[in-house]
């Protein structure tokens, strides 16, 4: 007899009614739950899922060890070439080789990434990609070229960007609705901290001589993956991905592993197995294939839109710009190592941001609102940079620490707000059954934009180029009022809602602006009978395949 996570004296018993009263009893449940009530009964998925998404900040280290590589001259001396005055410099197109050949590695790793994490699983996924960075980081160590490197970026970044969409949708995936939320969000704290450790390690090696100033920060990498794969290899699967292979009895023994039972009485794993199995088969109906092209098709596109906007609006609300906090302290006459600092203090916002919009969200503000009164707070401090270009040549100094200063202001608002509810966003506006892909193409329209502004940003600042020094704050603050617009009539408010929930929300088509305020029952609808009985006749034909 096949077993599976749904009881089946229960099933056989009562059928396609009790899936939906079990499933029904399960999503009350977590509607009910408070945050702390989900902290104790989720505990080992917190844990779990911050293991996991801590894989991120390996990326976040390693590419902020490269821009800053450039002001090394021992690393100038090894990858660079004689300027014919005794300076030795990477050329432009390199410095633009390197860090576009990462972009198209992510590329390929984000695409990858939409097929073997569904086919194979988040956790054998994650550990094959420690497994090739290990022997990756040794090109960088040993390299005596700028190609070698170039290699290597390309290659490390399949990887990276495998890590860029699998963390969140882990972590959407092993949690409740009262914890989605944080554990999504955790993934943007792990960039900072990564950034800050990277910056940290560079600033430590300035006064060093030897080519080890660079190899070594490069060569630290290897402390990230001994402690990550020995943890990982002890991970759960997502029970919602093996409920979509048909591998119930592996749901449920891996949601228990998720979970506490001596901590909540009333959680039943079947009910919640119930609601994931009766939630899949309710994608199944709305959406056929679950391939790429189906992100296109039907209400998909409505949700792959969302999501990809949701990405690309993080560089277009002015980010690209205000990372220039540094080069406009610099014109303020502040030392290099102390820009550094000021640099690392910018990463540090990153991070206490994060704990900022969780506290935010606990005090329940919605994620839409917390998007769209960010925008409107970029946007009027954009204003405000661009209003100090006009500030008299007598107080250029003081106009430079104070736009320094508005950027580091900028930043924070940004991570409390757009940098780091995105990620909870584009966590939840996917369906489950195309969480994977639909999130990949959200991060490749972030690696496009992303390209083209970092492309057209040093052209307006730069006084060789276009000179537009602190007008380009005007340029960004219209891009950012688009964004505004964009962000009230199309993100929807997915907070507090399941997925069964919102993927209703988006087959009726209901506007962005009413989702908080539409109630409905799932579990009452003639999709959900048709999805009940689909899943009554199916399931045991499903579980024989898988």
């Amino acid at each position: 007899m096949t077993a599976i996570a749904v009881d089946e004296k229960r099933r056989e018993s009562h059928g396609h009614e009790q899936i939906v009263a079990d499933a029904r009893a399960a999503a009350d449940k977590e509607h009910r739950m408070t945050l702390l009530q989900g902290v104790r009964l989720y505990p080992k998925a917190i844990a779990w899922s911050i293991l996991i998404s801590t894989c991120i900040a390996m990326e976040g280290y390693d590419l902020c060890l490269l821009g800053n590589f450039y002001a090394f001259p021992q690393f100038n001396r090894e990858f660079g070439h004689d300027d014919g005055k005794g300076n030795f410099q990477v050329s432009a197109p390199w410095q633009a080789g390197l860090s576009n050949g990462a972009n198209v590695g992510e590329f390929i790793g984000l695409v990858v990434n939409g097929i073997v994490s569904e086919r194979f699983g988040y956790k054998r996924t994650v550990l094959v990609c420690l497994a090739i960075m290990a022997g990756l980081i040794a090109i960088p160590v040993t390299a005596k070229s700028v190609e070698a490197l170039l290699v290597y970026y390309v290659l490390a970044g399949i990887p990276w960007g495998i890590w860029q969409t699998l963390t969140i949708s882990y972590a959407a995936e092993v949690c409740p609705v009262a914890l989605r939320g944080y554990l999504t969000t955790y993934v943007n704290f792990c960039w900072g901290l990564g950034q800050v450790i990277g910056v940290g390690v560079i600033k430590s090696q300035l006064h060093r001589e030897s080519v080890w100033a660079y190899k070594l920060p490069w060569a630290l990498q290897w402390m990230w993956i001994p402690p990550l794969f020995i943890g990982i290899c002890f991970a759960p699967e997502s029970p919602w991905l093996l409920v979509r292979k048909g591998r119930l009895e592996e749901a449920k023994r891996n949601l228990l592993r998720l979970t506490s039972l001596n901590k909540e009485t009333d959680f039943d794993a079947d009910e919640t197995v119930a609601m994931m199995v009766h939630t899949t088969q309710l994608e199944r109906q709305a959406t056929a294939g679950a391939s790429y092209f189906d992100c296109f098709r039907g209400i998909n596109l409505r949700r792959t839109e969302i999501t990809c906007m949701i990405w690309a609006i993080q560089n277009l609300s002015g980010n690209s710009f205000t990372g220039y906090s540094t080069y406009f302290f610099q014109q303020a006459g502040i030392a290099t190592e102390d820009a550094f600092s000021f640099t690392i203090g910018q990463y540090g916002i990153n991070m206490i941001g994060v704990f900022g919009a969780w506290l935010l969200m606990s005090w329940g503000i919605g994620r839409r609102s917390l998007y769209l009164y960010g925008l409107c707070g970029l946007f009027t401090m954009l204003l405000v940079i661009g209003c100090l270009n006009f500030v008299p040549e007598s107080g250029a100094n003081a106009a430079a620490y104070a736009t320094g200063g508005l950027m580091l202001g900028w930043a924070t608002i940004y991570q409390l707000t757009v940098g780091t509810i995105c990620y909870s966003l584009v966590g939840e506006i996917p369906s489950r059954r195309l969480l994977i892909k639909t999130v990949a193409l959200g991060r490749c329209a972030y690696i496009i934009v992303n390209i083209v502004c970092s492309v057209l940003t040093p052209y307006m600042i730069n006084p060789t180029a276009w000179d537009w020094q602190k007008l380009t704050a005007f340029f960004w603050a219209g891009i950012c009022f688009c964004s505004i617009v964009y962000t009230y009539l199309r993100v929807p408010e997915p907070s507090g809602k399941s997925f069964a929930e919102l993927d209703l929300l988006f087959e009726k088509g209901v506007s962005a602006r009413k989702f908080a305020s539409t109630k409905l029952d799932v579990y009452a609808t003639e999709e959900s009978e048709r999805a009940a009985l689909a899943v009554d006749k199916n399931t045991a034909e499903m579980i024989e395949k898988a």
